[in-house]
């Protein structure tokens, strides 16, 4: 097989040459054949560092299971929506991605950049977030998944899970109802 600019010279050479002179020699041709078939400095066989990485997995559902969630730290968070101040516990998102791994600790770049968070209601409201809007070294918002508020476990109408952004000026990407969080690649 003819690789890079070496073998598109060889071939330059060859197709110029074959019809007169001494470089359409059998000897000249085998010598132009052998170095276009080796590899050469592009070649990613003869690369020191290690290939790409795979090609990240994506739908990645976060799983939402009780075991997960008693496994992170839990905040309190006070928040205001509709004039009304809650005060709720629960886990940041950003802790909740990296324990799932579908958050790298280290801080987001290429083609991670690309990807977001679904966040899906029982009662089929969707919100979406980018990783780099949640990422501490670029957006650093805080968001969380929370399970009581005000001292007492989340009503039927709003829970088991909402997701809610406290810095956020209007609560439209408040979620009720979580069932499901998902991340995704920007196709």
């Amino acid at each position: 097989m003819i690789r890079s600019s070496t073998a598109l010279f060889a071939l330059l050479a060859l197709s110029a040459c074959a019809s007169s002179g001494p470089a359409a020699s059998p000897a000249f041709r085998d010598t132009v054949v052998a170095t276009a078939q080796r590899p050469s400095a592009h070649d990613p066989r003869l690369r020191a560092s290690p290939p790409p990485a795979p090609a990240l997995a994506s739908p990645m559902v976060v799983p939402l299971d009780a075991a997960t969630l008693a496994a992170l730290p839990r905040e309190t968070i006070a928040a205001t929506a509709h004039d009304e101040t809650l005060r709720c516990e629960g886990v940041a998102l950003l802790a909740l991605l990296r324990a799932s791994g579908a958050m790298p600790a280290e801080p987001l770049r290429g083609p991670q950049l690309a990807r977001y968070v679904l966040v899906d209601a029982r009662d089929g409201y969707r919100a979406i977030y980018a990783l780099a809007e949640l990422d501490p070294t670029l957006g650093h918002r805080r968001v969380y998944l929370v399970d009581r508020c005000d001292g007492r476990p989340l009503a039927e109408d709003d829970g088991p899970l909402r997701l809610i952004a406290p810095d956020e000026a209007r609560a439209a990407r408040w979620v009720r109802q979580v069932q499901a969080v998902t991340v995704i690649v920007a196709p």
